[in-house]
């Protein structure tokens, strides 16, 4: 066998070589008309404007949309989140967490609402807009603070160098600087007016990130706001299609295909509850029954379950439907939901909202010599820190949370002192009414020797 015939030959028998690719970057009639993501930053700033306003949109014309969004700031905020000082002394722990709460009533410089109020009020904007955005303003009774409109944000001052978006960056990524629109409350219509350059230090803006190096937030409803609108849309076609059926109940057919008299007939038609219209002699009833209205109960369910994924929600929490829930499946439920809360509320509020209001309250506090720091210098992060008690979620057993909670202190699984800040209430403030009331730290009272000591200094 000559060179070419065994080439030949071994083309035929050689097996096709298989193609290596990963099939979700694949064209063709499955992938051709997918859309593709681009770098985050540049995604949002061309996208972000339009989410939020869609997303305020539904927030406040969908009611289902309208009950998540109220969910997640509940769960997220509750009754506001409370600091306590991480000083190794306890005088100076009470004493920090005594001026923090003095501010708390003062903290919102509109005088609208307190640090509780202003908690909430960044979370919904964070959850429904992506983003929030507040000043830390000094005044000569301490920090105050003011939330803005993210819109207010500057956009178009973006440069080649380190401006983006209206945020200037240095070459880490940190913030500078925020260029910050002016907006007065009767401005109706958008009016030119230049930004101004506000220092980051002033600037709280929160939002949680969800690539390297992003600058700007995305609505948290993004990936249902189409699915949100195509459901409302089908939700107004099953009404209409309820009320038109409820209009006519049947209709009266001809059967003979003769001429009708029009003296059974009216000269107009008319909608009426439970009409039945005629369309001629010789007829024949035809109820209506439309289709569409039939498996309507399954598709508004799974159109719900969508919305609720997208939100990241256990579906209860979106529809208040409870009817098939119980104990087991209610806990199952909540549990991954509240991992979520807790990865929020410690890697974005802290870090980015309440810890830098903790420091400018107690540094002016410091500075101001309202507060005794006598060792400040030496070890000021024993000031400027502190620990952040989330609100304790509902529970839905909480006898069974409770002994759960005791076996666990019991057995030397957790301490006690981890337990209260998981109410989020601080140890020492619980003990010191728990004593105040006159019980001991299991929950008795203790005994009344009063009688005793009186009969025995009797008979001394």
């Amino acid at each position: 066998m000559g060179v070419l015939d065994r080439l030949s030959f071994w083309k035929r028998t050689t097996a096709p070589t298989a193609t290596r690719r990963f099939d979700g970057a694949a064209g063709g009639r499955r992938g051709g008309g997918m859309g593709t993501f681009g770098r985050i930053n540049p995604e949002i700033a061309a996208a972000g404007p339009s989410l939020a306003s869609r997303a305020e949109y539904l927030t406040q014309n969908n009611p289902w949309i309208s009950q998540a969004v109220a969910n997640w700031v509940g769960a997220l905020i509750g009754p506001g989140i409370m600091p306590n000082a991480r000083h190794p002394n306890a005088d100076a722990r009470k004493a920090l967490n005594l001026y923090f709460q003095s501010w708390w009533d003062d903290a919102d410089i509109e005088g609208r609402t307190d640090f509780a109020g202003l908690q909430a009020t960044v979370a919904r904007s964070m959850v429904v807009k992506g983003e929030s955005v507040s000043l830390l303003i000094a005044t000569e009774e301490g920090p105050r603070l003011r939330v803005l409109d993210p819109a207010l944000i500057d956009s178009s001052r973006t440069d080649h160098n380190l401006t983006f978006s209206g945020i200037e960056l240095d070459e880490n990524g940190k913030r500078l600087a925020y260029w910050i629109l002016p907006e007065k409350p009767a401005d109706i219509f958008a009016s030119f007016a230049p930004s101004q350059r506000v220092d980051a230090d002033s600037v709280l803006h929160v939002f949680k990130p969800v690539g390297a190096g992003q600058v700007r937030g995305a609505s948290w409803l993004s990936p249902i706001i189409l699915p949100a609108s195509d459901f409302d849309q089908y939700c107004d076609a099953l009404l209409m299609s309820a009320k038109v059926a409820a209009m006519h109940a049947g209709f009266i057919v001809n059967q003979n295909g003769t001429p009708g008299d029009e003296l059974y007939s009216d000269s107009e038609p008319k909608l009426e509850p439970g009409a039945l219209t005629r369309l001629g002699l010789g007829e024949d009833v035809k109820f209506n029954s439309p289709q569409q209205l039939q498996s309507a109960d399954a598709f508004l369910k799974h159109g719900l379950r969508q919305l609720a994924a997208g939100l990241s929600l256990p579906e209860f929490l979106l529809s208040g439907d409870l009817s098939q829930a119980n104990y087991s499946s209610l806990r199952a439920g909540l549990l991954p939901f509240r991992q979520r809360v807790e990865q929020i509320q410690y890697g974005v509020l802290v870090p980015q909202f309440l810890a830098p209001v903790w420091r400018a309250v107690i540094l002016h506090g410091v500075l101001s010599g309202e507060l005794d720091a006598p060792d400040f210098g030496s070890n000021p992060d024993a000031y400027l820190k502190a620990d952040w008690l989330m609100p304790r979620p509902l529970q839905v057993d909480p006898l069974k949370d409770t002994q759960a909670t005791v076996a666990e202190i019991e057995a030397g699984l957790t301490s006690r002192r981890k337990a209260v800040a998981e109410r989020g209430w601080v140890l020492e403030d619980l003990d010191a009414e728990i004593s105040a009331d006159g019980f001991s730290r299991t929950g008795t009272k203790p005994p009344d020797n009063s009688e005793n000591k009186t009969e025995s200094n009797d008979e001394h």
